[in-house]
Formats: C-alpha cells, sequence, structure tokens
C-alpha cells in the first residue's frame, strides 16, 4: 500500500518545489550574471577586477553570517512569512544594487541582497524537508534545482549581453519582476510549517559565530589584496578562529546553541558538511576566475565568455536528470569518491586553456564540469540528511547550508588570494602575465578538491541507501 496523502498535502507537494525553484532561479541567476559583468562593472567604477571581488565577497559574507539564523527564523515565524521576507528582502536588495552610484553604495547593497539570500534556499530547503518523506527527498530537490540551473544556463549570456549594449546596472533590475513572481507563489502556495515552542535564540552564540565568521573572509579579502602588512593580518586572521573556537566550546556546553554540534556525531551528516566544505572551496573559485581568463587573458568580449560559460549549466540540467539513477546503482560512497577525483581534474584542466586554444575544447571542458558538479552537489546534498530526523530538520538544513555558503566566500577569496599571490607586483592587465597566474591558480584548486576525496572514503557503502534507493529491493518490473 502506498502512503495515503490528504488533498490538500497532495497540492503543497506539486506546488512547493516551483515555489522554491523560482527563488533560488533568481538568486543563481544574479549569481552568474555578476560574475560575468565584473570586467565591465570594475572599469565602470574604476577599479581592479581583482579588487571588485568585494562585491562578490561582501554578498557571501552576509550569507555565511546570517545563515545560521535561518532555522531558528523558521521555527519560531514559520516558513511562509520567513521565506516571502527573503524574496522581497533580496528585490529590494537587486533594486538598490542597481541604482548603486559608487563601490561603497554597490557593496552595502550587495549585502541586503545577501540578507534576502541567507534565508531563501535554507528555509525553502527546512519547508521540503518537512514536506516530503526521505524516499522523496532526493525527486524533490532535483526538481528545484533543475529549474534553477537555468539562471547559470541564462546567466552568463544574458550578463554579457546586458553588459555589451546596455548599462551594466540592468544585471540587477532584472531580479525585480521574478522577485514579483517569487512573492506571489510564496502567498499562494508556501507550507507554514513551524516549531510548536520555539527554544530562545541563542544571541552570544549568534555573535561569536557571526563575528568570527565575517572576520575571517574580511582577513582572506585583504590578505588577498597585500593591502596590510602580514603581522596584522595574521593577528586579525588568530582573533577570528579564536572567536569561531569561542563558539564552539560554547555550543558544547549550551542547551539550545545556535548550531548544535551534536548533530556532527551523525556520520553521514559530518562527511557531507565537512567533506563537501573542502570540495566546495576548490571549485567555488571558478566562477570569478574563468571570467578573468575569458575576457583579461583571452580577450573575448563578455557576451562571447557567457556563452563559453552556457554549456556548463546546460550539461548540469541533463545531468540532473540521470543523478537518482546513478546513486542508486553506484551508492553515495563510490559517486562521491570518483566524482571529486574527476572534479579536481577537470579543475586543473583548465590550467591548459589559453589564447589559442580551440573554442571546441572550452566548450567540453565546460560540459564535463558541468556534469561531475551537478552530481557532486545533489550528492552531498540528499546525502546530509539521509540520517538526521525530522526534528533535525531545520538545524540540519541550517548547518549545511552555513557550510556551503562559507565554502563559496572562502572559494572565491581563496582563488583571488592565489591568484593575487602569483601575480605579484606585475602589471595585471598585461594577458600575457595574468594568464600564466591563472593557470597556476587552477591547478591549485584541483588539487584542493582531489585531495577532499580521502573524506568520502570513511562512508560506508550502505550509507545514502534511504535516500537514493541503493542496495534496496526494488519493485517487481522497476
Amino acid at each position: 500500500m502506498g502512503e495515503v496523502v490528504d488533498p490538500g498535502l497532495e497540492k503543497t507537494r506539486r506546488y512547493l518545489p516551483w515555489v522554491v525553484a523560482v527563488a533560488l532561479f533568481m538568486q543563481q541567476l544574479d549569481g552568474t550574471i555578476v560574475n560575468t559583468a565584473v570586467p565591465t562593472m570594475a572599469a565602470s567604477l574604476g577599479v581592479e577586477s581583482l579588487s571588485l571581488k568585494s562585491v562578490l565577497t561582501s554578498y557571501t559574507i552576509a550569507i555565511g553570517v546570517l545563515i545560521p539564523l535561518s532555522g531558528w527564523l523558521a521555527d519560531r515565524f514559520g516558513t511562509k512569512r520567513v521565506f516571502g521576507f527573503a524574496v522581497a528582502v533580496f528585490t529590494l536588495g537587486s533594486l538598490a544594487c542597481g541604482l548603486s552610484q559608487n563601490l561603497p553604495m554597490l557593496v552595502a547593497s550587495r549585502v541586503l541582497q545577501g540578507v534576502g539570500a541567507a534565508f531563501m534556499m535554507p528555509v525553502g530547503r527546512i519547508a521540503l524537508l518537512k514536506t516530503f518523506p526521505k524516499s522523496g527527498i532526493l525527486r524533490a530537490m532535483n526538481f528545484v534545482i533543475i529549474p534553477a540551473l537555468l539562471g547559470p544556463l541564462l546567466g552568463p549570456l544574458t550578463g554579457g549581453v546586458i553588459v555589451h549594449w546596455l548599462p551594466w546596472r540592468m544585471i540587477f533590475l532584472i531580479n525585480i519582476p521574478i522577485g514579483l513572481l517569487g512573492l506571489w507563489l510564496v502567498k499562494q502556495h508556501m507550507p507554514d510549517h513551524r516549531a510548536i515552542k520555539a527554544d530562545r535564540l541563542d544571541t552570544a552564540g549568534f555573535l561569536l559565530f557571526g563575528s568570527g565568521v565575517a572576520l575571517l573572509s574580511w582577513v582572506l579579502e585583504i590578505f588577498g589584496e597585500h593591502s596590510m602588512d602580514t603581522l596584522p593580518v595574521a593577528c586579525l586572521a588568530a582573533l577570528s578562529l579564536v572567536l569561531i573556537g569561542a563558539y564552539l566550546w560554547r555550543a558544547k556546553r549550551t542547551p539550545q546553541p545556535l548550531l548544535p554540534v551534536d548533530l556532527f556525531k551523525v556520520r553521514t551528516f559530518r562527511v557531507s558538511v565537512v567533506g563537501g566544505f573542502v570540495t566546495r572551496l576548490g571549485i567555488s573559485g571558478m566562477p570569478f576566475l574563468l571570467p578573468l581568463l575569458y575576457q583579461l587573458g583571452m580577450g573575448f568580449t563578455p557576451w562571447q565568455a557567457g556563452l563559453l560559460v552556457m554549456p556548463q549549466a546546460a550539461a548540469a540540467i541533463g545531468m540532473k536528470l540521470l543523478t537518482q539513477r546513478i546513486l542508486g546503482r553506484f551508492g553515495h560512497k563510490q559517486v562521491l569518491v570518483v566524482n571529486t577525483l574527476l572534479m579536481g581534474v577537470l579543475i586543473a584542466a583548465f590550467s591548459q586553456v589559453g589564447p589559442g586554444t580551440p573554442v571546441w575544447v572550452i566548450l567540453l571542458f565546460s560540459m564535463a564540469q558541468g556534469c561531475v558538479s551537478a552530481l557532486q552537489f545533489t550528492a552531498m546534498n540528499t546525502l546530509a540528511y539521509a540520517d538526521t530526523s525530522d526534528e533535525q530538520a531545520s538545524d540540519a538544513s541550517t548547518i549545511a547550508s552555513t557550510g556551503q555558503q562559507l565554502s563559496i566566500s572562502f572559494g572565491i577569496a581563496f582563488a583571488s588570494l592565489v591568484t593575487g599571490a602569483f601575480l605579484g607586483s606585475i602589471d595585471r592587465s598585461d594577458a600575457v602575465l595574468l594568464v600564466p597566474a591563472l593557470h597556476k591558480a587552477f591547478l591549485l584548486l584541483g588539487a584542493v578538491s582531489i585531495a577532499s576525496a580521502a573524506t568520502f572514503l570513511t562512508l560506508k557503502k550502505s550509507d545514502g541507501g534511504n535516500v537514493s534507493g541503493h542496495g534496496q529491493a526494488q519493485p517487481e518490473g522497476h
């Protein structure tokens, strides 16, 4: 006998993935458009392209700092109200970005966008986890991701076209109609899951963790620009680690901590979050480095550079249709170990791309990276919830989302840091000197991803089987 579902829940399960997908589409479209437009925006604002990473890192730092609040807010105020708030704030932040007149205004507006983005995906994921059974999570998340991947598919080309023929401010203003559609969908179809009795907010824990994460991210940024002496930077880095360490010490001794570290006792959750953090550290620098390689290093226009990235998203959409079958056939452990190695090799392969490289080779690399990235992220994301209970859904989603966003923020800063280190004091507008430095950065990022494969060796072959169906008897005729 299958699950008996009341009509109201059935309708929610039908439309909820679309609600989350529209918000994630807007967020992903924004990110990929901004990455493509970095060189043009830098020239318009009178700063170097590497310096403009503050527009990227301020956004991701805001997300990383505020995501820990998402689970508590959803439990306290309900998924519908918090998700609607997130979409509204992100839309207002996009308007503010489009009206910005200088770099400080743009950075501040990106922080406002980050406030909205910090709650969108975590709260959307909480709603999915509380609406669908374990066996339906993989299918639901794949459904959400496929429409959302249209953002990376359309973003690079759209961003390239906009900055080529229109003012770059349009890359942010395009979010406004999407945000309005998202708000209407939230009102119509977002369920209002909330805790019967929400715990008190761990304010001290939030201040410790948030300040530590923000300071560490800022240290990585200024160190990459070599704008401060080594000793002060090292002291600030040490202070940030002390703050984060103080939070971890406090979390083990607090009844209701902001991020309950006891969840890391669940092996599959621990491996997914820790392994995923290191893996994403390597891959997250690619969207920052590739536009620099294509536009500054190889002389492509923004819209041409956007075309070179499009196959990655198209391949990712195609792979999403196969991920459930692949995970069901081989299991999470085998897929994550092998696929992580492939991902690292592909990142390193971009060290062979430069002036004179045939376009078809670049497109082939882009498609391959899209396939392995899509499979990797789905496997890591679904493994995190394989052995967590329904009561742990909010905390698990919050911690997993925090780890993902921090790895993105650190990945961008790390990519810029190593590129700046390889460049040294040479002229960064000189393509002949820029390309070799970028090649070294690709090799280093690839090595980081390859090393992260070791974390997935601790998994058991049966881990994640309740999500993927691996190792479980299939119905006759399936």
